[in-house]
C-alpha cells in the first residue's frame, strides 16, 4: 500500500514536471519566432536615426554618396535619389517610436563642406563661401546644445542677470541725443504710463527730395520742417527694423496739402498701415472717439460760420481764391518754429493721447497687433531740438520677455503625427529663432483648419540656429514640445533664407511625399481651402508654379535692397512668385534638391527670385504651367485673399475668428 502511494505521488509529480518543460518550450519557441521581427525593427530603428543625423555626419555613406549626387540601386533610383529617400521615410513611419523622432528632427538637406572647397571660384563664390561658413557654424553650435554644453551657459548666465524695472526714466537732451535719439524704457508701459518730451522745433529748411515734398519739378524748392516721435517694440524683434507702435509727426511746413499737420501712424515689419490726419478740424460727430477724447482737435475756424459746412465752405473758397481772408486762429497749431513746447503722450485703456503745453491735440486709438508692454523705446527724430525726456507711471514688473510669455504650452496646440500615406499639400513655413509670438499665432489661427487635423494637409516651420545661445536653447523646448519644427543646421542669415527653402523641398518630397510644395512666411495668414482650389485649376499630373507671379522685374541697383552687377548681371528677374505665399509642384521640388545636394544649384540672396529662377532651368525641359493671382498679397491684405502678409500675431487670430464666425475672408486692416 505505501509503494502504491508512493508511485503515485511520483507519477503526479512527473506529469507536473512534463507540463512544466512543455510550457517552457512553447515559450522559447515563441521568443525564437519574433526574434528576427525584432532584430529587423531594430535595425530599421538605428536607419531612421541615422538619416536624420546626416547633415552632422559627413563620414556616413549616406551623407557621401548624397554629396556627389549618387546612390546605389536601380537606374530609375539612381535619376530620382528621393524615391530611395521617400521609400526609407515610408519605413520611420512604421515605427513605433517615430514621433519621437520626428520631435527632435532637423532638416535632411545635405551640405559636404568638403566637397565645396574643391570648387573652382565662380561668379557666386562669396555667397557660396557665407553658405558653408553658416554650415560649419550651425554644425558646431547644435552640437554644442545636444550635448548640454549650451543649456548650462545660458543658466548660469541667467541666474546673474536681473532686469530692471524702474517706474520712471529721465534723460537731458545731450544724454538722448549721445544715446543715439532713443531713450530705453526697459519693461515698456502699461495703463496711465505718460512720457513728456520738451523740444524746440528748428527753422524751416529747403528741401528738394520728392519722397519728402511730392514735387515733380527737379528745380522747385519747398520749405520744410518736421519731426516725428515713435514708440517702437525694440524688444519684440531681433535683426529688423524694429515695429512703430505709434508714429506721431507733426508737420509745421512741406506737406502736400500746404497747411500744418499732424500725421499719426503704425509700422509692422515695413509696412504701414492707414494713416490719421489730423488738419486743423475737429473730428465729425459720427467718428469714434478715444477715451471720451476726439481724435483731432480743431485749431482753425472760419469767423463767417461756426457750423460743420465751414469746412467745406473754407475748402470752395481757397479753391476760388486761393487763401481765405477771414480765416482768424481759434488757438494754434501746437508746435512753432524755434518756440518751446512740453508734449506729453499718455497711455489710456483705448489708445495714446497727445497733450501739448497742456491742451489736447489728438488721440490715437490702440491698433490690432501692438500691445502697451511691448512699447520699450522712444526715438524722435527731425526737426527738432530735445531738451529733455521723462517717462513716468511705469510698470515696475514685467511679464518676461522670455519666449515662454508667448507659448502656450497646451497639448491642442500640439501638431498631429505625420501620415502614413502620401498628402496633397505640404506648407513650409519660414520662421526665425526668435519668433515665438509669430509661430504661436500660427498654431491657434490657420494651422487648425480641418485639412491640417484630417492631415491631408502638413505644415512644419523652418528654422535655422540662432545667434544667441537662449533662443536656440527655448528653440529645442518649443520643438519637441509641439512636433511642428523642422531645424535647417545653419547660422541664420538673412541672405541665407534661400537653404530654407532648399530644406521645405527637400521635406516636402523626401519626408511627406507630397503632391504640391507651398512655401511661406510666419506673418503670411493661408487660406487653405483658397489655395487648394487654385491649385486644382492646373489638371493633374502637370509642373505648376502658383502665386502671386511678377515679370519683367528689374532689380535695384541703389539703395537698401540693392543687388549689384556681380550678384545679378542680367537686367530683368526671371518670373518669379513674391515669397509671402507660392506653390510649386513636386517635380519641381526634387529637381530643386537634387540640384543642390549635386552643387550646381545657383543660389541668389532672393530666395523668391531664386525659385523662379530654377522653376525657369526645371522649365526648359518639362512644361510649367504658370499661374497667377493677386490674392496671394504681397503686402498687406485684401477681401478675399488666398495670403495675406505682414500680419502681426494679433491680426492672425482677428483674421481666423473672421474667417469662422462670418464664414468670409475679411481683412483686419487696422493695424
Amino acid at each position: 500500500m505505501k509503494r502504491a502511494k508512493f508511485d503515485s505521488v511520483m507519477s503526479v509529480s512527473r506529469l507536473r514536471s512534463i507540463q512544466v518543460l512543455m510550457g517552457l518550450l512553447f515559450v522559447y519557441f515563441f521568443l525564437v519566432t519574433l526574434e528576427i521581427p525584432l532584430i529587423s525593427k531594430l535595425g530599421f530603428g538605428l536607419e531612421s536615426y541615422e538619416l536624420i543625423s546626416t547633415p552632422f555626419d559627413n563620414n556616413s555613406k549616406f551623407s557621401r554618396l548624397n554629396s556627389v549626387g549618387e546612390l546605389s540601386g536601380s537606374s530609375q533610383d539612381s535619376v530620382f535619389p528621393s524615391r530611395v529617400m521617400s521609400r526609407r521615410a515610408k519605413m520611420e513611419f512604421s515605427l513605433p517610436h517615430r514621433k519621437m523622432v520626428e520631435f527632435k528632427r532637423i532638416s535632411g538637406l545635405v551640405f559636404d563642406e568638403k566637397v565645396f572647397d574643391s570648387f573652382d571660384k565662380e561668379e557666386f563664390s562669396d555667397l557660396h563661401k557665407v553658405v558653408r561658413d553658416a554650415f560649419v557654424a550651425g554644425k558646431k553650435l547644435f552640437q554644442d546644445i545636444e550635448s548640454g554644453k549650451v543649456q548650462g551657459e545660458v543658466v548660469s548666465g541667467t541666474q546673474n542677470q536681473t532686469e530692471s524695472c524702474p517706474d520712471s526714466v529721465s534723460l537731458w537732451g545731450s544724454e538722448f541725443v549721445a544715446g543715439g535719439k532713443i531713450m530705453v524704457i526697459p519693461c515698456g508701459m502699461t495703463l496711465g504710463s505718460h512720457i513728456t518730451v520738451v523740444g524746440t522745433p528748428r527753422w524751416a529748411h529747403e528741401e528738394k527730395d520728392p519722397k519728402i515734398t511730392l514735387v515733380k519739378d527737379d528745380d522747385e524748392i519747398v520749405m520744410v520742417s518736421q519731426f516725428m516721435m515713435e514708440l517702437q517694440g525694440l524688444k519684440t524683434v531681433d535683426g529688423e527694423d524694429p515695429p512703430r507702435i505709434l508714429h506721431f509727426n507733426p508737420r509745421l511746413k512741406g506737406d502736400w496739402s500746404g497747411r500744418p499737420v499732424i500725421e499719426q501712424n503704425t509700422c509692422y515689419r515695413m509696412q504701414w498701415g492707414s494713416a490719421m490726419r489730423c488738419d486743423g478740424w475737429k473730428s465729425k460727430p459720427s467718428e469714434d472717439t478715444v477715451d471720451g477724447q476726439v481724435k483731432c482737435e480743431k485749431w482753425i475756424r472760419d469767423d463767417d460760420d461756426h457750423s460743420e459746412e465751414s469746412k467745406a465752405t473754407w475748402w470752395l473758397k481757397r479753391l476760388i481764391g486761393g487763401r481765405t481772408k477771414k480765416v482768424s486762429i481759434d488757438w494754434p497749431y501746437p508746435f512753432v518754429e524755434k518756440k518751446l513746447f512740453v508734449l506729453t503722450v499718455s497711455a489710456g485703456l483705448e489708445g495714446y493721447h497727445i497733450n501739448v503745453d497742456g491742451r489736447h491735440i489728438t488721440s490715437f486709438p490702440y491698433r490690432t497687433g501692438f500691445t502697451l508692454e511691448d512699447a520699450t523705446g522712444l526715438f524722435v527724430n527731425g526737426d527738432i531740438d530735445v531738451h529733455s525726456v521723462f517717462a513716468a507711471s511705469l510698470p515696475s514688473t514685467h511679464p518676461s520677455f522670455a519666449p515662454q510669455r508667448h507659448l502656450e504650452m497646451l497639448p491642442k496646440w500640439q501638431a498631429p503625427p505625420l501620415p502614413d500615406e502620401p498628402i496633397e499639400l505640404f506648407i513650409g513655413i519660414l520662421s526665425a529663432g526668435n519668433h515665438f509670438s509669430e509661430r504661436m499665432a500660427v498654431r491657434k489661427s490657420w494651422m487648425q483648419h480641418p485639412s491640417l487635423k484630417s492631415s491631408n494637409v502638413v505644415a512644419r516651420f523652418f528654422v535655422a540656429m540662432h545667434g544667441r545661445k537662449e533662443i536656440n536653447v527655448e528653440l529645442m523646448k518649443e520643438a519637441e514640445f509641439f512636433g511642428d519644427i523642422v531645424i535647417v543646421p545653419y547660422m541664420d542669415n538673412y541672405d541665407l533664407v534661400v537653404l530654407k527653402t532648399v530644406a521645405i523641398c527637400e521635406y516636402g518630397v523626401r519626408t511627406v511625399v507630397a503632391k504640391y510644395v507651398m512655401k511661406c512666411d510666419d506673418d503670411t495668414f493661408v487660406r487653405i481651402d483658397a489655395v487648394m482650389k487654385e491649385v486644382k485649376k492646373v489638371p493633374r499630373g502637370r509642373s505648376l508654379y502658383v502665386g502671386n507671379i511678377n515679370y519683367y522685374h528689374k532689380p535695384l541697383r541703389h539703395g537698401k535692397w540693392a543687388v549689384t552687377y556681380e550678384e545679378w548681371p542680367e537686367e530683368d528677374y526671371p518670373p518669379y512668385a513674391n515669397g509671402p505665399g507660392y506653390i510649386i509642384s513636386s517635380d519641381i521640388a526634387e529637381y530643386v534638391v537634387s540640384e543642390f545636394e549635386k552643387h550646381k544649384l545657383r543660389l541668389f540672396k532672393m530666395e523668391d527670385v531664386s525659385m523662379g529662377m530654377w522653376v525657369e532651368q526645371f522649365n526648359s525641359s518639362r512644361p510649367v504651367e504658370y499661374l497667377h493671382s493677386l490674392k496671394f498679397c504681397q503686402f498687406g491684405c485684401i477681401d478675399d485673399y488666398y495670403t495675406a502678409h505682414y500680419q502681426s500675431p494679433r491680426q492672425m487670430i482677428c483674421l481666423w475668428r473672421k474667417l469662422l464666425n462670418q464664414g468670409k475672408p475679411q481683412c483686419c486692416n487696422e493695424r
